[in-house]
């Protein structure tokens, strides 16, 4: 009874100051997941406030309207970036809601070791395999997970959080929670016709819609490959911030549109208008950019009920089921996307199929459902006692192996980022 009390207590009582140190408003998906949690995150830690640098021409109050919860203004230069970052980290520590805090919430390593070195608890939430990306980071980041008061880090696909559990993070530490999306966006469906004339095509013309950045770290040059192959189907490339070299090579295929990029209000008629919702088979953005793992617009496109083909990578995986909730190709191969793009546009009840089961397993990655389960296992992090890890031999080989692979490629390509091949080659030896 009084630990169900207590929890009661954390509950309702516990503050939380969300740790932020990129500009707000912005249009980035981090941005978006960050607030977004946060403000979903606020309706069961009421206390909670947002430490954000304010953009130019942005007010206090917008972003609280925004964030739904008081904002702390942080004392930062926007520019450059890695300075901003630096000063978010040094300067937070010197704040009156960071000392009333109860925990700092954050996506940022040197905010978290900060905090710690302060006196704070932690919770981390990020997608980055950061132990596979930057080896060296490997020791720290374990001193860090490890520590007493690191709470818990909420892991956003069973990927990244596998790649802390194999560096000796103890597993209840580690929790992996999905992005969501939010379920008004599709309040109001559009019928497929009349959304494909809102944009100017034919009803009768079957499309392949892309939305989110568009760049070389996609995936996209398989995809302009294959629109090669099946001139009858319409591309549509929405997300374009001018003119690079996707949209060079896009340019010289006639069946492919490139749409600039679409704000919230403005995107839906394009979501809608797709006899297919493309996420690019290519292991390239988890494997050798690292920018992307299970990318955000996987669960938009979900609560759409519009059909869905994505690669069968490791992270996409874990959402979505093959001939259940999408359609998934062979990673990288152009033959399976070309088919899975005929097989998708021609069988017209498979997709309808697919599209239905699709919206039905979105209610469970909304938003609102990513805040309970986070805000569980924020109680229960915070209730817990301490945990331990474990850095045997074995981790200890394997840092100085990916280490020395790391520092070539630093030099090699002037990349920070490791691809995950040169990071995870070898296994693990037996630990001491």
């Amino acid at each position: 009874m009084f630990r169900l009390l207590w929890l009661g207590y954390l509950m309702a009582g516990m503050k939380l100051l969300f740790a932020y140190e990129n500009p707000l408003p912005n249009a980035e998906a981090d941005a978006e997941v960050f607030v977004t949690t946060a403000k979903y995150l606020g309706s069961h830690f009421p206390l909670s406030q947002l430490h954000a640098p304010i953009a130019a021409g942005a007010s206090r109050a917008q972003l609280e309207a925004l964030a739904g919860m008081a904002l702390v203004p942080a004392k930062v230069p926007l520019r450059p970036a890695a300075l901003r970052h630096f000063c978010a980290g040094l300067t937070i520590v010197f704040r009156t809601a960071f000392r009333q805090a109860d925990a700092v919430y954050t996506r940022n390593l040197w905010v978290a070791w900060m905090s710690i070195l302060f006196g704070k608890r932690v919770v981390f939430d990020h997608y980055r395999p950061w132990p596979d990306q930057i080896p060296p980071l490997q020791y720290w980041l374990y001193w860090l997970f490890c520590h007493k008061r690191f709470l818990g880090s909420v892991c956003h696909s069973e990927y990244t959080r596998a790649k802390y559990v194999a560096l000796g993070v103890p597993e209840q530490k580690l929790r992996c929670i999905h992005n969501g999306f939010e379920p008004k966006r599709f309040a109001a469906p559009i019928p497929l016709a009349e959304a494909k004339r809102s944009i100017g095509l034919a009803p009768e013309a079957k499309t392949v819609v892309y939305t989110g950045r568009v760049n070389h770290k996609k995936g996209l040059e398989l995809v302009i490959e294959a629109a090669r192959q099946l001139p009858e189907l319409t591309f549509l490339f929405v997300g374009s911030y001018g003119d690079g070299t996707v949209e060079q090579s896009a340019s010289k295929v006639p069946n492919i549109r490139i749409i600039p990029w679409q704000t919230e209000a403005t995107l839906a008629p394009y979501i809608f208008a797709a006899d297919v919702l493309l996420i690019p088979p290519s292991l390239q953005p988890l494997t050798k950019f690292g920018s992307t793992v299970l990318p955000l617009k996987l669960f938009f496109y979900l609560g759409s009920g519009r059909p869905i083909l994505a690669g069968n990578t490791p992270d996409a995986a874990e959402v979505l089921k093959h001939g259940q909730t999408a359609w998934l190709c062979r990673p990288d191969s152009l033959d399976s996307l070309v088919e899975g793009l005929r097989v998708l546009t021609e069988d017209a009840a498979l997709a309808a199929r697919l599209g239905e089961a699709a919206q039905a397993e979105s209610q469970n990655f909304t938003w609102s459902t990513r805040a309970e389960k986070i805000a569980a296992a924020v109680r229960e992090w915070a209730a817990a006692v301490p945990s331990s890890g474990h850095w045997g031999r074995g981790q200890s080989i394997i840092w100085a192996r990916q280490s020395r692979r790391w520092l070539r490629h630093l030099i090699l390509t002037r990349s920070w980022i490791m691809p995950a091949g040169g990071a995870s080659a070898g296994t693990l030896p037996p630990s001491d």
